[in-house]
């Protein structure tokens, strides 16, 4: 009986993106003006419909790979992209208002269709299940996040930024192919699994296997955002406009974190004392550039900008420590971990850029860090979730980000690294300078200048407050979502 290799039912969510999205551009480029915002109740109904495709597919079971193995559905993927869902929709909501002020629309929704473009590029990367796929969808995400950054084409800042994000992120995208084009050279495959196996039976030549995954982790390491490779982090989140800097600051990471795992953990574990080192040294800069560097920022953007350097490092302590030989439970905690910590990261990266989202008004943006002076004067509950969201980023109990961190510590430990623990901490503890700085401007500091009156939508300032909420929740009853990252880590991923 003949193999059907193109069992497009797995991927159904992508499929019906496409469509949406399409039918989403062609309405827009034909309605009028005052029909216009039609394009984002129909952006966030898309969404909507996607995601209950793929939340339904999840708990029917629906797992295979379709496309001659070049497509992959796990949990890992359904539980990332309903992940990312939620992210984008959320950046939407709090920017809607923000982009119409400045005009960012142009002649209609290409921020909105964008967006969509951008995430479907996130979804192939979360499915990719080959070398090639895992290419087209850096290039679909990539490609739309450099049209967002510059689609204010009369801000200089926007477009110089743009411009730097197209050439370092051409460059990375050159070395991760250059990476796999190795790979390919020493095993013969494309494949991720084929890879694995092949590595397994340790009949390959080492040496340019181990050459490829230097390339490998360079792309991905430019990808998350960590020192050696982040010299485009802080222009790129300063200088675009701020709903964009969203878009490219939350969903974007899960997918990229998701084909580090397909690429590192389930393709090249073979090869983990090779790339185990890499993280290392990457993590304990991430962390010391980070957190240091920080300190020094007056925008709140590029502060933000080095403290997500700072927690792509924490991110890589949990993947190296996953190495652990014939121990697969430590192993799917340690990775558990991870994946944890990376969701809660996005929740809160949310909740931060969203309020600057929200306290921005047409003609003032609010980018520099005492712009926030005064706050709980004017908005005790905007306020407040950013309290919240300081205290998650810094590790303070009992908010998500505390048991994150630990979570993260525990797995260090258990696989060895007493050391690297400890540096973990210290370089936490710096990091909670600037972050305690910030509530002390909010709560403490009299306001500059005067007084502003604060944009006012029941829609946004509904779902902040339940974004600040889920870091309460989540922090007090971390339990379910870890189990669930765990699950979804052990049930997809061969290690």
């Amino acid at each position: 009986m003949m193999q059907n290799h193109f069992q497009f039912a797995l991927a159904l969510p992508e499929i019906l993106l496409l469509v949406l999205t399409v039918a989403i551009l062609i309405f827009d480029a034909f309605s009028k003006s005052k029909d216009r915002h039609l394009t984002f109740v129909f952006t966030l109904e898309a969404l909507v419909a996607v995601a209950a495709v793929s939340a339904v597919q999840w708990s029917d079971g629906v797992a295979g790979t379709t496309f001659y193995g070049m497509f992959v559905v796990d949990p890992l993927a359904h539980f990332l992209k309903i992940a990312s869902y939620i992210a984008v929709a959320l950046t939407l909501v709090y920017g809607r208002q923000y982009a119409e002020e400045r005009e960012m629309l142009l002649h209609g929704g290409e921020l909105y269709t964008l967006a969509l473009l951008a995430l479907l590029g996130q979804m192939v990367m979360i499915s990719a299940g080959n070398m090639l796929m895992v290419y087209l969808g850096v290039e679909l995400m990539s490609f739309a996040l450099y049209a967002l950054i510059a689609l204010r084409r009369e801000n200089v800042k926007a477009t110089e930024s743009a411009m730097k994000y197209f050439v370092l992120g051409c460059l990375a995208s050159g070395v991760l192919l250059y990476g796999i084009s190795m790979i390919y050279g020493a095993t013969g495959q494309l494949d991720l699994a084929a890879v694995a196996d092949i590595i397994a039976s340790g009949k390959v030549e080492t040496l340019p296997l181990v050459f490829g995954v230097v390339f490998i982790v360079a792309g991905l390491a430019f990808k998350m955002g960590a020192v050696p490779f982040h010299m485009w982090l802080p222009d790129v989140y300063d200088g675009a406009p701020t709903a964009v800097t969203l878009i490219v600051a939350a969903a974007p990471k899960l997918a990229a974190f998701a084909l580090t795992l397909r690429l590192l953990i389930e393709s090249l574990h073979g090869l983990a004392l090779d790339w185990q080192p890499m993280l290392l040294i990457m993590a304990v800069l991430s962390l010391a550039i980070g957190n240091f560097t920080a300190i020094a920022q007056t925008n709140f953007k590029r502060m933000l900008a080095y403290s997500t350097i700072s927690h792509m490092g924490f991110v890589f302590l949990g993947l190296l420590s996953g190495v652990v030989e014939n121990n697969p439970a430590a192993t799917g905690q340690a990775y558990g971990a991870a994946l944890f910590y990376m969701i809660i990261y996005v929740l809160t990266t949310l909740a931060t850029f969203g309020l600057i989202l929200l306290l921005s008004r047409k003609g003032f943006e609010c980018e520099e860090i005492s712009d926030l002076k005064g706050l709980n004067r004017r908005n005790p509950v905007l306020a407040g979730v950013l309290l919240l969201s300081m205290f998650s980023l810094t590790g303070i109990p009992p908010l998500a980000g505390f048991y994150a961190k630990l979570a993260v510590l525990q797995a260090l430990v258990g696989a060895g690294h007493i050391a690297l623990a400890v540096a973990a901490v210290m370089f936490s503890l710096v990091g909670a300078f600037y972050y305690l700085r910030i509530v002390k401007m909010a709560y403490f500091d009299e306001p500059e200048g005067a007084a502003v009156p604060l944009a006012n939508g029941v829609l946004p300032h509904g779902l902040m407050s339940i974004n600040g909420l889920a870091l309460i929740v989540l922090g007090v009853m971390p339990g379910g979502l870890m189990a669930l990252c765990v699950h979804a880590i052990e049930t997809s991923l061969g290690f």
